[in-house]
């Protein structure tokens, strides 16, 4: 099952792309607690710079495995790309649960800043 394994599966783009996705939810969490405007840009960089390491992680994944494919034999070619292509996915993977996670945050916090705002003419 792809679940088993799946951070030694993707590789060493894991590890960037999991630092940087822990800085993203901490940063979705800070919004949550204080829910500002001004913290706004640093969730959604976070989540371009996550995303952006989960792409990178796995495109430079894609090309090793297409570089050291000359190296295999031809009845094993088309197994050997694919098996490298989809542990290559996983840094994907681990990027957009981590967004998904922050984005469900940043709702949270959407909604905490919703109901905190007093509605116009209410003189309370």
């Amino acid at each position: 099952m792809m679940w088993n394994h799946f951070f030694e599966a993707g590789g060493w783009g894991m590890y960037p792309t999991s630092l940087l996705g822990f800085l993203l939810v901490a940063s979705g969490v800070l919004l949550v607690l204080r829910p500002e405007r001004r913290f706004v840009p640093l969730v959604l960089s976070m989540g371009v710079v996550t995303l952006g390491s989960g792409l990178l992680s796995a495109s430079v994944g894609i090309v090793n495995a297409f570089h050291y494919l000359r190296q295999v034999d031809a009845a094993k070619q088309l197994e050997v790309t694919a098996m490298g292509c989809a542990e290559s996915l996983h840094n994907i993977v681990l990027a957009l649960i981590l967004i998904v996670i922050t984005a469900l945050l940043g709702s949270v916090a959407a909604l905490r800043s919703a109901r905190s705002v007093t509605p116009v003419g209410d003189a309370r």
